[in-house]
């Protein structure tokens, strides 16, 4: 080997902790992060999930010192989620839009104590849906698209009033983006982003989620509105309606299985990605974490980097207090 030569040597960049991080290409930092809270209704509850350890749903009272304890640590937005009582469900989600529904409270509350919070709102009609779907369910079972955008610009509209500041439309039917841009723009809220649910796939990953909200659909599936895994030009479609639309954020969800989704958006289109770490990755890490078999914060440093690399700017994920909290990104 005494004449071996080599001009290029790649761990030459490798082989001190400085040099690594002068060469690094991608950065995971609080400001990428949205961490998702659930709300329920009444006082001084804090009640635990069992699949999804360490997130809780909480009263609005016990939410305000969680966003609290967030903004201290640099965590500035929040996703926010409710469980709605089921005697409170009908088939057009009426509890989503009415004075004084629980999800208009908790915005409301938060923006008051908090101004500072960048408050991300769900707009679907799952969880305040006696049907348990996205969308308007007819009599012989069929989601009713054009009927539901209607419901859709009732509560897009409900959380511009109360102090949303990013409209998130998950439901995946067809125009409602456009829809709900009309609707926030003739009332005054041309200010108010929109972050579309552009790639929502029928995914196996949203099991911890559904329990955390009660919201499983209570007959059929969701496989006519949301995406089937298979197919990614599906997404570029999607994504370029949700452009035209109106957009301001393209979002892809779930994440780890559909980074090459995320890559193929932030390539071709202009608007930030992002991407939604959801309930079932959160629960494989937990549950593999309390079973010894990988390390929590080196894990969770590498998921969030794996989306950020592959092009997503917002990063929703449970793992976002913990991961700010004990330095793992």
């Amino acid at each position: 080997m005494e004449n071996f030569s080599m001009l290029n040597r790649p761990r030459r960049n490798r082989k001190s902790a400085v040099i690594r991080n002068m060469v690094q290409e991608n950065y995971v930092q609080a400001s990428n992060l949205i961490f998702p809270l659930f709300i329920v209704d009444g006082e001084k509850k804090k009640e635990t999930i069992a699949s999804m350890p360490g997130i809780y749903r909480y009263s609005i009272d016990n939410l305000l010192k969680e966003v609290e304890s967030c903004l201290n640590i640099g965590l500035k937005a929040f996703d926010l989620f409710p469980n709605i009582e089921e005697h409170l469900k009908d088939k057009t989600a009426s509890q989503a839009y009415i004075n004084g529904g629980l999800y208009l409270r908790a915005i409301e509350a938060v923006k008051k104590n908090f101004p500072e919070a960048c408050i991300v709102t769900d707009v679907a009609m799952d969880p305040y849906s006696s049907d348990g779907h996205d969308g308007l369910v007819s009599e012989d079972g069929e989601i009713l698209n054009d009927e539901t955008l209607e419901i859709l610009g009732k509560m897009a509209l409900a959380q511009a009033h109360a102090g949303a500041d990013i409209i998130a439309p998950s439901d995946m039917m067809d125009g409602r983006v456009g829809y709900i841009r009309n609707v926030l723009d003739q009332h005054g809220f041309s200010n108010v982003s929109i972050m579309s649910y552009t790639a929502k796939y029928a995914s196996a990953f949203y099991g911890p989620f559904r329990e955390a909200l009660q919201s499983a659909p209570k007959a059929g599936d969701k496989k006519t509105y949301q995406m089937n895994p298979a197919n990614s030009k599906e997404a570029l479609i999607e994504a370029m309606l949700d452009t035209q639309e109106g957009a301001d954020f393209l979002m892809v969800k779930p994440a780890l299985a559909y980074l090459d989704i995320i890559k193929q958006l932030n390539e071709q289109f202009d608007l930030p990605i992002a991407a939604y770490n959801v309930s079932g990755e959160y629960a494989m890490v937990k549950a593999s974490v309390q079973n010894g078999w990988l390390d929590e914060g080196r894990t969770v440093g590498e998921i969030l980097m794996g989306m950020r690399r592959a092009g997503a700017t917002a990063i929703l994920t449970y793992h976002a207090k913990e991961a700010i909290q004990n330095k793992w990104i």
